[in-house]
């Protein structure tokens, strides 16, 4: 695994609040309610890809976190947007864990080819508000970056690879995880995992990269620490949602 010091933003980002009401606001971006923070003079736009939950506090006050790129450099300002690409179609708390075969194929309905949450359907919805926030409407951006968690690290991956519209991506938590993609990414990544996904088959994506590259597992947090699963009131869940962000903005600053 890549080499990486995070000192520097660990130290300037804002701590993470247990009670958070949200910087940003929504705007309509090709057609898709979208959450939009950071500076409106940023030459960076990132879109972030939520989990199945959704608009969570946590994952909003995740994006605003991003915004603060510019606590590395203060040249270096972002704007970050979150589009509702599922509209409300989201997964049912109840389903996990999926121990069950009504929950198991439940999920399967959710995430397969007709359902919602279908990775390759999401692909065009990404691609459209990429190209609606590259046309100048909403900033004049040079560079551009993907982050997904959980079910949105897959459609990251997946606009990662040849003819890629993104500089950089970041995949946290990951779901669906194949080391035949990693081969196929073109621009640097970063992929922070937690202790429920697979180690086995994190290192076999990690090892099969071949771009820049960070990555890492924290081992005592749950899938969906970065966002929805996290509970802030809780010191440990805390520092490592914070160290997290410190990464992310890490790897930005050194890739963009």
């Amino acid at each position: 695994m890549a080499a990486q010091t995070h000192s520097e933003a660990c130290c300037t980002i804002p701590p993470a609040k247990a009670e958070y009401t949200k910087k940003g606001e929504y705007v309509d971006i090709a057609g898709i309610k979208t959450y939009v923070t950071g500076s409106t003079t940023a030459k960076t736009a990132l879109i972030l890809i939520y989990d199945v939950f959704g608009f969570s506090p946590q994952i909003l006050q995740g994006a605003d976190i991003i915004s603060n790129t510019h606590t590395l450099h203060p040249d270096h300002t972002a704007r970050v947007f979150m589009p509702d690409f599922l509209a409300g179609n989201l997964a049912d708390p109840a389903w996990f864990p999926p121990d069950t075969a009504e929950k198991q194929a439940a999920m399967g309905r959710y995430f397969g080819p007709s359902g919602p949450a279908d990775a390759q359907k999401m692909i065009g919805a990404l691609l459209s508000v990429r190209e609606k926030i590259g046309s100048g409407e909403f900033g004049q951006f040079e560079k551009f970056g993907v982050i997904g968690y959980c079910w949105g690290a897959k459609i990251a991956v997946l606009t990662s690879m040849a003819d890629s519209k993104f500089n950089v991506a970041v995949q946290l938590h990951p779901s669906g995880l194949d080391s035949e993609d990693a081969p196929k990414v073109t621009i640097p990544m970063c992929m922070l995992a937690s202790q429920d996904e697979d180690a086995a088959v994190v290192k076999a994506f990690d090892e099969a990269l071949q771009v820049p590259k960070f990555t890492d597992t924290y081992k005592d947090a749950p899938h969906g620490w970065m966002t929805s699963r996290t509970d802030l009131s809780s010191s440990k869940m805390r520092a490592d949602y914070e160290k997290g962000y410190a990464t992310i903005l890490s790897f930005l600053h050194e890739h963009l």
